[in-house]
């Protein structure tokens, strides 16, 4: 009798293992089509000059073209300096905006979490377009309206090499800042209550629990929104391309942009493979060397 029971329960155990392979299998798969096939390929390819009929093999002669490339060094440069500006702000405003969330009650919580996360669901080219019109170089621009009360002639914000990278930086200051709130509330939450129990016995003042409680108890996750930050920065497309196009003058030129145009402009898919991969080597090292320098005393 028991030696049935046993054998039924291990026929039970085979059959659950034999369907979480089968849910594992399909997230396997996934990655496979989706994410480790295309990375293959695309480091094959960027050993050659891709043709649909037939590629030629060139070795290192993509990656020696990108290097000397002063309009990769130029899109390179300014998708630093996009992400020099943005990424601190994004999380100051991010960080700001939770504690000013957290005081409220729940369902006004719920609201205003929905209300600074819906940019986030909503279509970027619909973005694009109101703050294009937000831009408009004509007294229609309501950007341009503004300034006129301070008595500032019309700027053509898009137009001009001095105030297009201003104006992509200043549309992400002012969208796009929903994940990391509902992350950063998330992570108050959990902060424990005790510690600002003992705060208020000592007589802490607000500053004080904010240096020495609230921003210690968030590094992992500023870490965490820093890290994806950069890499989402550094992967920077659709504002550029859908607000400037990368111009005037290369002044907006990303190097996801760059790669996009060389492979569906230029069609040299060999290159833009070379740049997509030389792109992702560069996101690696910096993801490291933050993980390395910025993650020493944080803990999990």
């Amino acid at each position: 009798m028991a030696r049935g029971a046993l054998t039924t329960k291990n026929r039970l155990n085979r059959g659950d293992n034999a369907w979480a392979y089968v849910f594992i299998a399909v997230a396997l798969i996934g990655y496979a089509m989706f994410t480790a096939y295309p990375f293959i390929s695309a480091f094959i390819i960027s050993f050659q000059e891709y043709r649909p009929l037939g590629s030629e093999f060139i070795g290192f002669d993509n990656y020696a073209d990108i290097f000397k490339s002063e309009l990769f060094h130029k899109a390179l440069w300014n998708t630093v300096i996009y992400t020099v500006l943005t990424v601190p702000v994004a999380l100051i405003l991010s960080f700001a905006v939770a504690i000013m969330i957290m005081p409220l009650k729940k369902w006004m919580q719920t609201t205003f979490k929905a209300v600074y996360y819906l940019p986030a669901v909503a279509s970027g080219v619909a973005l694009s377009v109101v703050w294009l019109w937000i831009y408009d170089p004509l007294q229609g621009g309501i950007l341009n309206q503004l300034i006129s009360v301070f008595g500032i002639e019309n700027q053509n914000w898009l137009g001009s090499s001095k105030t297009s990278m201003f104006s992509l930086v200043f549309m992400s200051w002012l969208s796009s800042h929903g994940t990391s709130i509902i992350i950063y509330v998330a992570a108050l939450l959990g902060i424990d209550e005790s510690y600002y129990e003992a705060a208020d016995i000592d007589g802490a003042s607000f500053w004080q629990k904010m240096w020495h409680i609230v921003i210690p108890c968030l590094k992992p996750t500023t870490l965490f929104l820093l890290v994806t930050g950069v890499i989402g920065s550094f992967q920077v497309f659709q504002n550029a391309y859908l607000m400037t196009g990368g111009g005037p003058d290369h002044s907006t030129t990303m190097v996801g942009l760059l790669i996009f145009d060389t492979a569906f402009k230029y069609f040299e898919f060999g290159k833009a493979a070379a740049q997509s991969l030389v792109l992702a080597a560069i996101i690696g090292i910096i993801a490291f060397i933050q993980f390395k320098f910025l993650g020493k005393d944080v803990e999990y």
